[in-house]
């Protein structure tokens, strides 16, 4: 069993929560190794800054349904 599995198993088998895993991994991953973990899973600020023409999904939300020349016909 790999390493990665057992610390898994730990969780699945009640011994600590993945909220504990998950800090013991960050605090002993050196600045570098978190920083390249948020790159490689696109969580990094290159990724949340890219704005790529599209609106986010809280402006779709918003302007759903908002098209001045609709109307809803009711039956």
């Amino acid at each position: 069993m790999s390493h990665r599995d057992k610390a898994i198993e730990l969780v699945e088998d009640g011994f600590i929560t993945y909220e504990q895993l998950a800090t013991m991994a960050l605090k002993y991953m050196s600045e570098d190794d978190v920083a390249d973990m948020l790159d490689a899973n696109e969580l990094s600020e290159r990724f949340m800054d890219e704005d790529d023409g599209q609106p986010s999904w809280e402006q779709e939300w918003q302007d759903f349904g908002e098209d001045p020349g609709y109307e809803m016909e009711y039956i």
